[in-house]
């Protein structure tokens, strides 16, 4: 590796380091510029580069165990921006330089990334779960959260469940003891808000489309038929987009977000729907392809049909 190559990597950790500290400390309503409130946002900051640090680096190390040559991780920082959803990056990528030789390398390569960013996740949200702050930490963000005067006041913003992170809140948490903040005040634990942030991406690259990796564990698995995969998945996250607008209208619906359009289009002009063909196929043996049901079973419970809710 050059001396600019690890000079970009490590720019690019570094500032986005910054930018996701800087959105750990908005998530907790206190001001990123005051540099004493940048304390706060390090539990957020290093939970969520974890968690994007193990999924790609779960295909950096199984490209190289396959002697395909491949970058480290870029990590892409975003910059807090008034009115809009600041996560402080947008992920984080790596490239292969060589081409992929058969489905099998290609499977071993697409699936490793989000088992391992999974798990990761997983083990964040149970660590905050089980380390709910009390009741004092909410009044610090909401004095008044507990009165009255507090409830309908200003634009509220809830994000949306998944199965496994509602069912991980079931059993890790005691309503009788615990304050179980609801998901319209849960982006202020650092620790849950960067678990259901680790879903939601997971959810969101296990898509079976293009070269996302569901897309890359769907052609290694089903060949040809993956394009019949790859359009219902299409057709489905246009769906749910635009039963997302359904309230605009005067239509109550607990489903859809008008997002999923927007990333819908984005898969079909730029990701693609289907996926390029490898050079070796070979189909997988069974060991694969239980694992590979597995990890599309991670998008089952990952997957959040409306993971942001506005009200005014």
């Amino acid at each position: 590796m050059t001396t600019k190559q690890i000079l970009i990597h490590s720019s690019l950790f570094i500032v986005t380091f910054f930018t996701t500290t800087v959105a750990g400390v908005a998530w907790q309503n206190l001001d990123p510029f005051d540099l004493y409130n940048l304390s706060a946002g390090l539990p957020y900051s290093i939970s969520i580069l974890f968690i994007l640090s193990c999924h790609e680096f779960g295909h950096y190390f199984a490209a190289r165990y396959h002697g395909i040559n491949a970058t480290l991780p870029y990590y892409i920082p975003a910059p807090s921006l008034p009115g809009f959803l600041n996560f402080g990056t947008f992920g984080a990528v790596i490239r292969t330089k060589s081409p992929i030789p058969s489905k099998k390398v290609m499977f071993d390569i697409g699936v490793a990334g989000p088992i391992a960013g999974f798990i990761a996740t997983v083990g964040i949200l149970i660590y905050g779960f089980t380390h709910l702050p009390g009741k004092e930490y909410i009044l610090q963000i909401h004095p008044d959260y507990f009165s009255q005067t507090q409830q309908g006041v200003g634009v509220g913003l809830a994000f949306g469940s998944s199965a496994l992170y509602k069912f991980l809140e079931i059993v890790l948490t005691n309503p009788m003891h615990d304050f179980v903040p609801p998901m319209s005040e849960m982006y202020h634990y650092p620790f849950l808000c960067t678990g259901w942030f680790g879903l939601f991406v997971t959810a969101m690259n296990l898509i079976p489309v293009g070269q996302l990796d569901g897309g890359h564990l769907s052609y290694a698995m089903f060949g040809g038929r993956h394009k019949i995969v790859a359009n219902v998945s299409f057709g489905f996250l246009l769906l749910m987009g635009i039963i997302g607008f359904l309230p605009a209208i005067g239509i109550s619906s607990t489903y859809g977000w008008t997002g999923w359009i927007f990333w819908a289009l984005i898969l079909f002009f730029f990701v693609k729907l289907y996926h390029p063909p490898v050079m070796e196929e070979t189909e997988l043996d069974a060991n694969r392809n239980m694992v590979g049901w597995l990890t599309f079973g991670i998008l089952v419970i990952s997957f959040a049909p409306s993971p942001f809710n506005v009200s005014l």
